[in-house]
């Protein structure tokens, strides 16, 4: 039982004693309430102000502390303390669905947002992810779209099948991604039972400032478990807050959940010569060629005490990474580099990061950003110390030993369409995961994305057919057959390119 003792005799917002908090002051028994009543005043104000804005994805969410402990050797790659043998280093973890508004039931059709916080020695490292190893799209121009697509119709101010498959299916390198999501796989039983992935490609570098990619895996030890579109609906239905019951209630009871850490790291020399762009978000580094390095392991073991102070206002950004991580060439993780950052000052305010949750913890002489002023400034604000950079008093130094390494880069400045890379190809990785899949996974895929797409106009339902014949023509028939379209016009459409099929697939064409 938690002690509540200094919580005993109410005050107000500034520590005077309160006589009376459930009785307003009127003029008569019988009055009107007055405007001296200033605590009515103060509680109503503050009311109305408590809920700050909620995440624009991301917004439903689950959270708990833990440790991360290295078991295996990579100094090789990367110089990172936190990443070093032995290393124990404390962490918090929030879980989230994506599209789906605070109110938002825990087992929709989604994937998950996982973001944990490293509190490392050399300063916080956010690791930002899903429990996707990819993800819709490659360029953050299509981030807010994509967001608004998955989101309430504008118009009717419902979620829309037909806006979500529109814009799917206009983007082929979503296809990987909606096989992921339309799988077993789509609703995961608990947090505790997902994989969950960094998806982008990093950088590693070593104390020889060595470069190596790498991308980020961390596998569930409790093993997955997975919900059918009608145990979620059951479960919706009686709990909508399930998934994070589910969390709180395992770590009450000692049931620590565990993941174990992995990496896939490529040379320099192996992205120059990969038969497809290393760095795009919606393709996979196959096993096989990459292969998981043993990293360590996350243990979650503490809940919050409150759910709004480390929860809701846990801050979390792609940029804050520490010495020997760094980052790489990959558009989308460029723009969320500032997109994440950005979000967190509006929701929460410029001095987010002194919050107590998103602090930073054992800093060898402490945080000193040199950030002065702002809304909620709740520390010194540095004193009299200079406010400018560079000055004569010593302060504010840079740290020129924790530079990476240069990156040479090559080409003229230009807007790229990855489609116009020859080696570019949007349906390999579905396709390969479409052969994996064992005969009563491909039939829930088969089920779940024909479910979906029911009330979806017929030239998105061809579109999306297209897809996954030119993916394996297994896949496109079986999705053909389920949706009820015409397999001779879908072979048809696949003779096209991408243009031709989207110019014949529009409304008016159909």
């Amino acid at each position: 039982m938690n002690d509540y003792q200094d919580y005993r005799k109410l005050t107000n917002e500034v520590g005077a004693p309160v006589a009376d908090n459930e009785n307003a002051i009127t003029a008569g028994p019988r009055g009107p309430v007055v405007m001296q009543d200033v605590w009515l005043m103060e509680k109503m104000a503050h009311f109305n102000r408590e809920v700050i804005p909620e995440r624009r994805m991301h917004a439903k969410g689950w959270g708990a502390y833990g440790t991360f402990t290295v078991t295996h050797d990579i100094s090789k790659y990367t110089k990172a303390a936190v990443l070093q043998p032995g290393a124990v280093t404390e962490t918090f973890t929030r879980f989230s669905t994506v599209a789906g508004e605070r109110g938002a039931a825990d087992c929709e059709r989604d994937i998950r947002g996982v973001a944990t916080k490293f509190y490392t020695t050399e300063g916080n490292w956010d690791l930002v992810g899903n429990n996707t190893p990819t993800f819709f799209i490659r360029d953050v121009h299509n981030f807010s779209d994509l967001n608004r697509a998955v989101k309430r119709d504008p118009r009717t101010g419902r979620r829309s099948a037909q806006n979500n498959w529109d814009f799917w299916t206009l983007l082929p390198e979503c296809f990987h991604q909606i096989t992921v999501v339309m799988s077993d796989r789509g609703i995961p039983a608990s947090f505790r039972n997902m994989h969950f992935f960094g998806e982008h490609t990093y950088s590693f570098y070593n104390a020889a400032n060595e470069r190596v990619w790498c991308k980020f895996h961390l596998k569930t030890q409790q093993g997955i478990k997975n919900l059918s579109n009608e145990e979620a609906a059951k479960i919706n239905g009686t709990d909508r807050e399930y998934h994070g019951r589910d969390l709180y209630d395992a770590i009450e009871r000692g049931d620590f959940p565990k993941w174990t850490m992995y990496v896939q790291i490529m040379t320099e020399e192996q992205a120059k010569n990969h038969y497809e762009n290393p760095f795009d978000i919606t393709k996979v580094w196959r096993h096989a060629e990459y292969p998981l390095i043993e990293v360590g392991v996350l243990e979650l073991n503490r809940n919050p005490e409150n759910y709004f102070a480390e929860v809701e206002q846990a801050a979390f950004t792609p940029a804050h990474v520490v010495p020997g991580i760094g980052f790489s060439p990959d558009k989308f993780l460029q723009g969320r580099l500032f997109a994440y950052g950005d979000a967190q000052r509006y929701r929460l305010g410029v001095n987010h990061n002194l919050i107590p949750v998103n602090q930073a913890k054992g800093v060898k002489g402490g945080v000193a950003e040199y950030h002065r002023d702002g809304a909620m400034r709740v520390d010194g604000n540095y004193g009299g110390a200079p406010a400018y950079t560079p000055n004569s008093y010593g302060v504010w130094t840079a740290q020129p030993d924790v530079m990476e390494p240069p990156l040479p880069l090559d080409g003229a400045m230009w807007r790229y369409d990855p489609k116009d890379d020859p080696t570019d190809d949007c349906f390999r990785a579905g396709g390969n995961l479409w052969r994996v899949l064992t005969e009563d996974k491909k039939q829930i895929l088969i089920g779940n994305t024909a479910g979906d797409m029911a009330p979806v106009t017929e030239n998105i339902k061809y579109r999306h057919a297209v897809h996954c014949l030119k993916a394996d023509p297994e896949y496109g028939r079986r999705m053909t057959e389920a949706l009820g379209l015409d397999f001779a016009k879908v072979e048809k459409l696949a003779e096209l390119d991408n243009n031709g099929l989207i110019q014949a697939t529009l409304c008016a064409t159909m």
